[in-house]
């Protein structure tokens, strides 16, 4: 969520197009309006003041998990998904590797030395990973846009990834050597081979530096793939739907979600966001709460859902180990059993079956 750096372009207006209700000759909206959004000062020293965010209660450490990564290199038949830590996944699906917002770095920040940082170790590198396919970024912010993962991933073995991106993204990408990217806007539609892939609104904004604020558009994603290869089934007489993956990013909560459920029925997995949504009158536009995150695992018809954006960075008034706990509340104050939406130790894999 950090954008402190200087230098930003502007190119408000570029990607005006009347009609499109989220592209306007100031930037990108969102859909559906939101509070007026608190004061950044006012949060800071309420911060300051009041010693947060507490640490993990006891001092928790946090369980990092060793991939086993001969399995995922492997791996080109069931579906899975990898949290790697805070909004960044590997889903292995429809034969494909997919990253989500990679963030590899120690600091979510344009700088070294200041900044969010990072304090969960990383329970894999890059260099380690399967081939990655396909990278998609939900926004701009640093700690879902981090240049030195992708520029690490544009170079590996084997070609770089196919990057899909928001609008406005493209020439961020280009200026840093990236070539194989492609935009997209909301309700945009993609395939690589058997995976389809749309962009789907989410309620949030974007800002790289002091003067660029919305002048590229947010979003979730939305992975879909028939059975994956080698596992034809010649002698079915019906369509089977496609297993189907929400990535929803970084947001606030809205109808944007019961928008997105409606147009795909359901989906086989969901990653949902929960934390760094403290304190809710500055976070409430941006960040979803736990009980909100549930909301969304219901709008979207996820048959399961997996936590993200949490327990990595400290980017609010939230404690680490917050979140987690909050969400075992909400689920059960929703009478709904707690394996339906799960959190992930860093490192751990979910396989998953139809």
């Amino acid at each position: 969520m950090l954008a402190t750096s200087l230098g930003a372009c502007s190119s408000s207006g570029k990607y005006a197009d009347p009609s499109k209700s989220n592209r306007t000759d100031s930037g990108f909206r969102n859909n559906y309006a939101q509070p007026e959004r608190g004061s950044f000062w006012k949060w800071q020293w309420e911060r300051l003041t009041q010693g947060l965010p507490k640490p993990p209660e006891n001092h928790y450490q946090f369980p990092v998990l060793k991939p086993d990564l001969a399995w995922l290199k492997d791996n080109d038949r069931h579906p899975s998904v990898t949290w790697i830590g805070h909004a960044t996944a590997l889903v292995q699906l429809g034969g494909k590797n997919v990253l989500t917002d990679p963030m590899f770095s120690q600091r979510a920040s344009p700088f070294s030395f200041i900044g969010p940082a990072r304090k969960v170790p990383l329970p894999v590198q890059i260099s380690e990973l399967p081939h990655i396919d396909v990278v998609v970024i939900s926004h701009n912010h640093y700690d879902h846009l981090d240049r030195a993962s992708v520029e690490q991933l544009n170079l590996q073995p084997g070609g770089p990834p196919l990057f899909l991106v928001p609008l406005g993204l493209r020439d961020w990408f280009q200026a840093l050597g990236i070539t194989n990217v492609q935009e997209m806007d909301w309700w945009d539609k993609t395939s690589l081979d058997q995976l389809d892939i749309h962009f789907v609104p989410a309620t949030h904004w974007s800002a790289r530096g002091l003067f660029d604020r919305s002048e590229t558009l947010w979003g979730g994603w939305v992975l879909q793939a028939m059975d994956c290869p080698g596992k034809a089934d010649t002698t079915r007489q019906s369509p089977v739907a496609p297993f189907s993956v929400y990535f929803a990013g970084d947001t606030g909560y809205s109808q944007d979600f019961r928008d997105i459920g409606e147009r795909f029925g359901h989906f086989d997995l969901a990653l949902i966001p929960i934390g760094a949504y403290a304190p809710r009158w500055f976070m409430q536009n941006q960040h979803v709460d736990p009980a909100q995150a549930v909301l969304i695992h219901q709008d979207v018809h996820a048959r399961r859902s997996v936590a993200i954006h949490w327990g990595t960075f400290e980017l609010a008034d939230d404690a680490l180990d917050e979140p987690p706990k909050e969400l075992a509340k909400a689920m059960q104050a929703a009478g709904l059993p707690q394996e339906q939406f799960v959190t992930l130790k860093h490192g751990e894999t979910l396989k998953l079956d139809r």
